[in-house]
């Protein structure tokens, strides 16, 4: 077992999740700037959510080193939704991220216990691999249970993709959308801030968020997409005012409730996966 790995991968994840707080301005979501479009919900509400979470992402890492089967992986990750809950006094802050960020993590631990250079290509291939077929059942499972998540609910209503879709094709979104336009952004010079809200904008224009669906329906998704897209079209943070074009985006969803909770949750995997790829230290020690 290879602890320090999991104990450092479990930091990152949680300074992930932190990253996507704090990040500014962010349509719609909570920061440490105010509310966004929730009235139940700030940043102290999250920040109590993170600590929950602290020792999940190492436990998961650790799983996934062991080849634990899905329903290990899936005990782990609603064992940290109860610590979640209890923690924000049943508020739903990370119910996605839990997900997301626990499967990436329990790849990467996959990885390195199997001694494979970590890679986007690597992590994706741990993931369908090692737990494709149950993702993919996952992925197609209905409940009959009265407290089936909101995001389940709206993707049988809409067909709508969600997390577990996501998971079950490898995540499209954080490595073919999200990841790339992060890289861009930083290539061209600009800082991590700029290259996570050009990360964003890129998720929001390319995915079907279930959070936006419960909330504004399909008027309200296609009201997140085309601003999104409008943003990118301008050049996304390359325009010399986009923080203003950010903020009149931010501005509308607050007025039409609309939280792309999705992306956000995305939006954390991608730093996530950025930090650990840009790390090489966890590579060079495998020879």
């Amino acid at each position: 077992m290879d602890k320090p790995f999991c104990t450092h991968l479990g930091r990152l994840a949680i300074r992930s999740l932190h990253a996507e707080l704090i990040l500014y301005p962010k349509p719609g979501l909570v920061s440490l700037v105010d509310c966004g479009s929730h009235h139940d919900m700030t940043a102290a509400t999250f920040l109590h959510s993170m600590f929950s979470l602290r020792h999940y992402f190492i436990n998961i890492a650790e799983a996934g080193m062991n080849n634990a089967p899905f329903a290990a992986l899936k005990h782990l990750g609603m064992e940290a939704e109860v610590r979640m809950l209890s923690a924000t006094g049943g508020i739903n802050t990370h119910r996605g991220a839990i997900f997301s960020l626990g499967l990436l993590c329990a790849a990467m631990g996959h990885c390195r216990a199997h001694r494979v250079t970590l890679s986007a290509r690597a992590i994706r291939s741990a993931l369908s691999t090692t737990w494709g077929g149950a993702l993919a059942g996952h992925m197609h499972s209905t409940s009959t249970d009265a407290s089936i998540s909101h995001g389940a609910q709206v993707a049988m209503h809409h067909a709508a993709s969600g997390a577990r879709e996501e998971a079950a094709l490898g995540f499209p979104s954080i490595f073919d959308i999200a990841l790339p336009a992060l890289e861009r952004t930083l290539e061209a010079g600009r800082n991590t801030t700029c290259a996570r809200i050009d990360s964003f904008f890129s998720l929001m224009a390319h995915i079907s968020d279930t959070n936006v669906y419960h909330r504004g329906g399909m008027a309200g998704a296609a009201t997140v997409r085309n601003l999104a897209q409008q943003f990118l079209a301008l050049g996304g943070t390359a325009h010399p005012n986009w923080e203003s074009h950010a903020l009149d985006c931010h501005h509308t969803f607050v007025r039409q409730r609309l939280s792309p909770g999705g992306a956000a949750d995305l939006l954390a995997a991608t730093c996530l996966v950025h930090s650990v790829l840009s790390n090489c230290r966890w590579n060079n020690d495998l020879s």
